[in-house]
């Protein structure tokens, strides 16, 4: 059989032949080339250099404000009509970046969600290669089981279920529960990197320890056991406990006061969650961070390759990016996108977790960053 080309009549697409800056004059020979280039499937660069390759970064995700209070209550919704089970396997509604064409990201790596969880339910277990963490803005009663070790979720805890690790969840409260997740979905889907395999209907442990085995392992300050050497992917560490985050930023803020250097800006005190065996960030793909503003705090204008989502974990203020402004308070989440410029304002003391994609761009070497104007 001879091999021959496969024609597409319908090209997504069209293009036209136009004078402007190096561009040929139209022609008929020239609009007959371009119906051409269109049966292969084919763009020529002098057509869409603009476009491809602008002087910087023109993100299609837009700066966004999500309302966790309309979360909370389209997710309680949720949970008087839609099961948890096998298929569904979770009650989890994403954020959709009004510049992405209703894909559920949040930006063009990075997805987020609020998940709910009623009493005595069970989130079945399964596993895929997405990196995934869970930020509880408030509640406990849910333990995330995590190959099998239960860890407990409660207010201000940031846990991670790295990729292909098998979880459920299951709630032994009385009452619901809802929290943040963040994974790296957007990016996994885009590279066609994604695997995923179930796992058993309910989680095999039900039990409820204050802690869970890999905190009892790896939680130790500045301390790693010996029986487990050299670094892994991501952190060992099943979660990063409010108690000492809180500890972390409240003695940086009073270390300004007495004097002695070691915050962001002045008012701004911020940490890492980083994976202790090699000092990183906690997953290959994925940065977090918590943040502290004094009130009547101004950040610095900042802007950055790669993208974030912000959520108010406590008090209020502003957040602009770029020409957009909005005022905020707990709960609620903000997209930044690439290369878009990001103020934070504190009218009173506010509190903020921060996750961010930074993590693929240092890799391939295409990080920037630029700071701009000085903090009130």
């Amino acid at each position: 059989m001879t091999a021959t080309a496969e024609h597409h009549p319908v090209s997504p697409v069209r293009l036209r032949a136009t004078a402007g800056p190096g561009q040929p004059e139209p022609t008929p020979d020239l609009e007959d080339l371009y119906r051409g280039f269109e049966q292969e499937l084919l763009v020529p660069l002098w057509t869409e250099i603009g476009d491809l390759m602008p002087t910087s970064p023109a993100p299609q995700a837009r700066g966004h404000l999500w309302r966790w209070a309309n979360l909370l209550r389209l997710a309680e919704r949720s949970g008087d009509l839609v099961p948890v089970g096998r298929g569904g396997e979770r009650r989890a509604i994403a954020l959709a970046n009004p510049g992405l064409g209703g894909a559920p990201f949040a930006t063009p790596t990075l997805w987020a969600a609020i998940q709910y969880l009623k009493p005595k339910e069970d989130a079945p277990v399964h596993r895929h290669t997405q990196n995934a963490f869970r930020f509880v803005l408030e509640g406990e009663g849910v333990w995330t089981v995590v190959d099998g070790d239960p860890v407990a979720m409660r207010r201000g805890d940031f846990l991670l279920t790295p990729g292909w690790h098998f979880h459920g969840h299951h709630n032994q409260a009385d009452f619901p529960m809802a929290w943040l997740d963040g994974l790296d979905i957007p990016f996994a889907y885009q590279t066609g990197s994604t695997f995923f395999e179930d796992g058993p209907e309910q989680v095999s442990d039900h039990s409820t320890p204050d802690r869970s085995r890999a905190e009892r392992l790896w939680a130790h300050p500045g301390l790693r056991p010996v029986s487990q050497p050299g670094p892994q992917t991501s952190s060992p560490i099943a979660a990063y406990r409010w108690e000492h985050t809180d500890a972390a930023l409240t003695e940086q803020l009073d270390l300004e006061t007495e004097g002695h250097p070691g915050i962001v800006e002045p008012g701004h005190a911020a940490v890492r969650f980083t994976n202790p065996t090699t000092g990183g960030d906690v997953m290959p793909t994925i940065r977090a961070e918590m943040h502290r503003l004094r009130a009547g705090t101004t950040t610095a204008r900042r802007r950055e390759v790669g993208s974030a989502v912000w959520q108010v974990f406590d008090g209020t203020g502003t957040v602009q990016v770029d020409d957009r402004s909005w005022h905020v308070g707990r709960g609620d989440l903000v997209a930044v996108p690439s290369w878009q410029q990001l103020t934070i304002g504190a009218e009173t003391g506010l509190d903020l977790f921060r996750f961010a994609d930074t993590p693929i761009f240092e890799r391939l070497n295409a990080d920037r960053v630029q700071v701009e104007g000085a903090p009130s």
